[in-house]
């Protein structure tokens, strides 16, 4: 299995302070925001990695150094065109797709040395689902992703941290054009077909740092000891 953190984009969400970094550069708790997913990758096994990043690549190279493979994106076209960047040399294997505003401290040891076909998608339960892409669900099975509902089908959170098989590239060609593509688009295929299967972070965390505010909590939770850094980061 390979990885491909995502961490283009303009960074909106954190703007003003992704106006001068990358959004995986800001600090938290001592350490940039893309340690802690670097941190999650290795743990589970994974080595080859791939970062997409925008025009402030050379600070995280900088930072990360060459232990990992680097895809500039010049210019935000969405979520597909940045992926599409990253194609050479990670097909005709499992992928983690890793959207760098999410970090856990959760193992994914297991899943990824166990994994053969299929989806992965983690889950977790949330107070304001409006905000994510949200789970719905008949007698316990997902059966489909809705994106930001006004009226959501469940509290159960989908995003941002993915296990696709080796067909992951052929689903995302054929989803790309759809207006408003997002990776739901894709997942929605492994659902449909029955192959898809979520896997919540239980008793671990999973914070999305993309907001001052989630910033902001996730600082809290690691200053509480609420959330406990990946290992080897403590």
């Amino acid at each position: 299995m390979k990885a491909i953190i995502v961490a283009g984009g303009h960074g909106t969400r954190l703007f003003p302070m992704t106006k001068y970094t990358n959004k995986t550069m800001l600090p938290l708790n001592g350490y940039p925001v893309i340690d802690y997913a670097l941190s999650t990758i290795r743990n589970s096994g994974i080595r080859n990695i791939t970062i997409i990043c925008n025009k402030f690549i050379d600070k995280i190279r900088d930072h990360v150094g060459d232990s990992v493979r680097y895809v500039l994106e010049d210019e935000p076209k969405g979520v597909a065109y940045a992926l599409q960047l990253a194609r050479g040399g990670n097909e005709g294997c499992p992928l983690l797709i890793w959207f760098s505003d999410n970090i856990t401290n959760m193992n994914l040891k297991n899943e990824v040395r166990d994994f053969k076909k299929g989806a992965i998608l983690l889950t977790r339960e949330v107070e304001n689902p409006e905000d994510f892409g949200v789970a719905v669900f008949e007698s316990k099975t997902i059966t489909g992703v809705v994106e930001k509902p006004k009226n959501p089908p469940s509290n159960v959170a989908i995003g941002g941290i993915y296990l696709f098989d080796e067909r992951f590239w052929e689903r995302l060609d054929s989803a790309q054009s759809k207006p408003n593509f997002s990776i739901s688009d894709v997942t929605m295929q492994y659902i449909a077909e029955g192959s898809a299967k979520i896997l919540s972070v239980g008793e671990n965390t999973w914070v999305d740092c993309g907001t001052p505010s989630g910033l902001a909590h996730a600082s809290k939770l690691l200053q509480s000891g609420e959330f406990t850094p990946p290992e080897g980061m403590q």
